[in-house]
């Protein structure tokens, strides 16, 4: 039978109830018993392991390809002093193979966008460290910056500035809560560049962004505060309130996030200065109050439209 169309159903009774015995190599129909198709291709290893260590000192495949990696992880290694077997090299063979090895070095880092590439990956894995960002978004930021550098975007501009930028184009994207102040801390240049090279990554790669929700900052701002669990539940329940009149349009998130906090605090007695809550969220305390007054109304507009009675026609 052929490879390239592999049976879907019995021959004698039209059942798809098929089962696969790769010991005998043989597919079999489970209800009438015939043997539908034989000599099958055993695609796995042909090693055993029973532990994860035996596995994994059994495989012989690297790891997969990583955009996070400059060569992606499918880079060449030379030993230079044994084979493959773990024999040591004659002087000869070893000395052609350290000259190998160093050719292979300088071409992988002779273009310009490969040292590129080597000096930004080096820095994304610095800083992806230290924001415990998952491999998902650092994948994510690597491959923006794999982008822009197609584009020719990063030619007279700095590096670390391109990748801070995409790290947090990256968060935005995955709606991961990576403020732009806390990574812009983390890197070598100062924020209000970072800021600009993100706008320009959005501009000229035409990335459109989520809108991120106030209800993400509260777990964040609420543990820096520690916050009791029912406050910060209450101020979730003041956010999705407000939401439905569309109190929250075009509104900072991390301030309205700071405001229900802030407000929740005081309908429950658990206390706190605006001043902690405003620089728990990286905001401003104009601007915590200034969301605080927006909530409030929203809050009071939406008790009156449900105490006004409701006129009926004659």
């Amino acid at each position: 039978m052929s490879e390239d169309k592999p049976t879907s159903s019995c021959t004698r009774c039209g059942s798809r109830n098929l089962v696969s015995d790769m010991e005998k190599g043989e597919i079999v129909c489970a209800n009438c018993g015939l043997v539908v198709d034989e000599l099958l291709i055993d695609r796995g290893p042909e090693w055993r392991a029973f532990t994860a260590e035996e596995r994994d000192s059994r495989s012989r495949t690297g790891q997969g390809a990583s955009y996070s990696l400059y060569d992606k992880g499918l880079s060449t290694v030379f030993k230079a002093d044994r084979d493959a077997q773990g024999n040591r090299l004659n002087d000869e063979t070893r000395h052609r193979m350290e000259r190998l090895r160093r050719y292979d070095t300088r071409s992988k880092l002779d273009e310009n966008w490969r040292r590129n590439l080597s000096a930004a990956m080096a820095e994304l894995d610095r800083m992806s460290t230290a924001l415990h960002l998952p491999q998902g978004v650092k994948e994510a930021a690597a491959l923006i910056y794999r982008q822009a550098l197609k584009k020719d975007l990063i030619r007279g501009r700095s590096i670390d500035a391109f990748v801070a930028a995409s790290i947090y184009a990256a968060c935005r994207q995955s709606k991961v809560p990576r403020p732009l102040k806390e990574i812009s801390k983390l890197s070598t240049r100062e924020q209000a560049e970072v800021a600009r090279t993100y706008r320009l990554l959005l501009r000229e790669l035409r990335i459109k962004m989520p809108v991120d929700d106030p209800m993400k900052f509260i777990p964040s701002i609420a543990s820096k505060l520690k916050i009791r669990r029912d406050t910060e539940q209450r101020a979730v329940d003041i956010l999705r309130k407000a939401r439905k009149v569309q109190g929250l349009t075009g509104k900072d998130p991390r301030g309205l996030a700071a405001a229900a906090l802030y407000m929740a605090c005081m309908d429950l007695d658990d206390r706190r200065i605006q001043k902690e809550v405003a620089e728990a969220a990286g905001t401003t305390e104009v601007t915590l109050r200034n969301r605080l007054r927006g909530l409030e109304e929203t809050l009071r507009n939406m008790e009156r439209e449900q105490l006004s009675p409701v006129h009926e026609g004659p």
